[in-house]
């Protein structure tokens, strides 16, 4: 048949089975809005800005494990798209950005909104295509879909001319498997290299598993519980991984890292073999790399080559799929018992764990840590939770304990202030009946705050938990420990939240005392659309531990005393 690029494109977003698309118009891609009034099985979602877009795809794309897709004009509006590409990128997250580019014969001159945006997406894609003839846009489009998926999955961007939109051919689809040359995204381990790993993980005394995000990319969730009670070792969860390893399973440490438990910090560092699953060593994970681990050996399993060795030196590298890599591993390593291992962990635990008590004490001040727990306590750890960035993303994973894979969502890697909102709209669309919080600071909830007209122009339903204390607090913490609280910049004046949201249409809730807390929880959940909860918590409270940049992993900055949230003399809130 004879059809235009523009129908070309809903054609190959319908048979790649993405029938959602968040975006906004622009006149660069007028032609591919006109189209798509002839696809009414593809749901479009208007956003506010186009960074909420790309957020709402990647939150999409994590929720359903498909490809999320963002949609946005040329110049300004491509590069509106950059920052949540970038941390779809970080966080290995499969997106299909597309966006209008100016007619084929005015790119390089200039013309008005015009913009690079490959070269300016480069170094935050996979790969991206610039389209400049119609028989081209059908095979980019199949091989954007196909990058993004396999492998490590992660953002391709297609940058379409107008007049490519506009320009006919007599079309047909192509659905034979695509090869592309340079692009082996299924490697797998040698024989060798799993004899030499599974050597290491037998002769193990004080073994520690490291899982990342990697684990639930892979499915390998089962695998990886099955290996831990066979092989009976503990397993320390990145940011990014919670929810891959059950944290009701005794044999499941906590955080690690920057914001981690002590305890598992410490395993770390007295470990004398690190499984790493699915994880990339990150800087917020290892601390000073000169120190890091220095008596462990290392088995590193990714599907990613790049990563081996990338920051920490490794002695035997397991490339491949993770699931497949622990199928494997499960068929040779011996069922072993580090009791002594596991007792020596729980006596450097003692009685700090104070996020274990149901109950926190409540002194008559509102803190961040009552508002979470609660909220675990309210959901019975069932809500699927995406948070901003900063203090809140800390509570958040500290006292939101994560049992489901796909519980906990937030940007990892870029850091991104306002994910939140956004990524949970996403979310919500990718599972419906889902009970979706986002976690956000007073900070990045302002950044995308517009996405309150999204949820109420499509009548979806999330709930916004606002960790209210009047600064930018992570930026404030760090003035406090090594700035001699020299706040600058950091003490944020914001509206009235409440307002805001019935300026939207929405329900406003505010919250000033823990006693406050489970019936406004309890009333969001009741009440029908988006729903916005103002906690205003404990303003200078700061997440505890730290590690310092660039210190020792063990070298933790701890909680003063008298703790006010906690009586133990060893908590580590």
């Amino acid at each position: 048949m004879k059809i235009n690029g523009s129908h070309i494109v809903w054609e190959c977003l319908r048979r790649e089975g993405a029938n959602l698309v968040f975006g906004i118009v622009g006149g660069a891609t007028l032609p591919i809005y006109d189209a798509l009034l002839d696809f009414p099985d593809i749901h479009h979602v208007m956003t506010r800005h186009e960074q909420g877009a790309a957020h709402m795809a990647d939150g999409y794309a994590r929720a359903s494990g498909k490809v999320g897709v963002a949609l946005a004009t040329s110049g300004p509006g491509a590069t509106n798209l950059v920052t949540g590409i970038a941390t779809a990128m970080m966080d290995s997250s499969p997106i299909v950005a597309i966006t209008g580019q100016v007619v084929s014969k005015l790119i390089g001159y200039d013309a008005f909104q015009e913009t690079d945006v490959t070269g300016i997406t480069l170094p935050i894609t996979k790969h991206n295509y610039l389209v400049t003839d119609v028989n081209d846009l059908t095979e980019v489009l199949r091989e954007a879909f196909y990058i993004a998926r396999t492998g490590r999955p992660g953002p391709v961007l297609v940058d379409i001319a107008k007049d490519v939109q506009q320009n006919f051919i007599d079309w047909e689809y192509d659905d034979t498997p695509i090869k592309l040359r340079g692009y082996r995204p299924d490697l797998s381990p040698l024989s060798k290299d799993f004899q030499r790993a599974v050597e290491m993980i037998n002769e193990a005394k004080r073994p520690v598993i490291l899982a990342g995000r990697g684990v639930m990319l892979s499915g390998a969730m089962g695998e990886l519980l099955e290996f831990a009670n066979k092989t009976h070792t503990p397993v320390a969860m990145t940011l990014l991984g919670l929810g891959g390893f059950p944290a009701s399973h005794p044999l499941n440490l906590g955080m690690m890292g920057m914001h981690g438990e002590a305890w598992v910090n410490n395993t770390i560092q007295e470990a004398d073999l690190i499984l790493a699953f699915g994880m990339r060593f990150d800087d917020r994970v290892t601390g000073n790399l000169k120190t890091y681990a220095v008596n462990a050996r290392k088995i590193h399993a990714d599907i990613d080559p790049s990563e081996i060795n990338k920051n920490v030196h490794v002695d035997q590298a397991l490339i491949g799929d993770l699931r497949s890599t622990l199928q494997t591993l499960l068929k040779h390593v011996e069922t072993r018992d580090h009791s002594e291992w596991i007792d020596h962990i729980t006596v450097m635990k003692g009685d700090s764990a104070v996020r274990d008590i149901v109950n926190l004490p409540d002194n008559n001040h509102l803190y961040a840590a009552h508002v979470i727990n609660d909220l675990w306590r309210a959901t019975q750890g069932n809500a699927l939770l995406v948070t901003d960035v900063g203090q809140n993303q800390m509570w958040a994973a500290q006292y939101y304990k994560q049992d489901n894979p796909g519980g906990f969502m937030t940007s990892g890697g870029l850091g991104t202030m306002g994910f939140g909102l956004p990524a949970a709209i996403g979310a919500k669309f990718a599972k419906p009946q889902a009970n979706v919080w986002a976690v956000v600071g007073d900070g990045g909830f302002q950044m995308t705050q517009a996405e309150l007209s999204t949820a109420a122009q499509e009548g979806i339903k999330v709930n916004v938990a606002i960790i209210n204390n009047g600064y930018l607090g992570m930026v404030r913490q760090w003035q406090e420990f090594f700035y001699e609280r020299r706040y600058s910049a950091t003490p944020l004046k914001g509206p009235d939240f409440v307002k805001i949201a019935e300026a939207h249409g929405l329900t406003g809730l505010r919250v000033t005392q823990r006693s406050e807390v489970e019936p406004a929880i309890r009333k969001a959940e009741e009440t029908e659309g988006t729903v916005v909860v103002d906690f205003r918590v404990e303003q200078e409270d700061s997440v505890y531990p730290m590690v310092p940049t660039g210190a020792d992993l063990h070298a933790m900055i701890r909680r003063p005393m008298p703790n006010p949230i906690a009586e133990t003399a060893e908590d580590t809130i």
